[in-house]
């Protein structure tokens, strides 16, 4: 099992900024890509922010620019710095871990955390 646990979420007004980070935890041999994800009300799940064990960074076009994906692999955390925010961003923020629960084990993907609410008010 692996654990997603979110935080940094919140209320800002439009133009401001926010830094979400999510820690994985629990058994497991590898984590390749952790990325970011929201939905907001209404709307599927969207692709915000992905990123891989080596670096390698992919951004939704609608928040290219303004936020930012890294990583702590020592830490197995996932920052998004998330400057000149819109009210469309306002969304619940998922993270995702792809993990390989052995060495031999093949890629998991489905794990999410329980996601954070940020809203951007106009």
């Amino acid at each position: 099992q692996v654990q997603l646990v979110e935080s940094g979420g919140g209320l800002v007004q439009a133009g401001g900024s926010l830094r979400l980070s999510c820690v994985a935890s629990g058994s497991f041999f590898s984590i390749t890509t952790m990325g970011w994800y929201r939905q907001a009300p209404g709307k599927q799940r969207e692709l915000v922010a992905t990123i891989t064990s080596g670096g390698s960074i992919n951004y939704a076009d609608s928040v290219k620019g303004r936020f930012t994906i890294s990583r702590d692999n020592a830490k197995n955390t996932v920052y998004l710095q998330m400057n000149s925010l819109k009210p469309e961003d306002t969304a619940v923020y998922y993270c995702n871990a792809a993990i390989h629960r052995r060495y031999w084990s093949p890629i998991e993907f489905n794990n999410w955390g329980q996601g954070t609410q940020v809203t951007v008010s106009s």
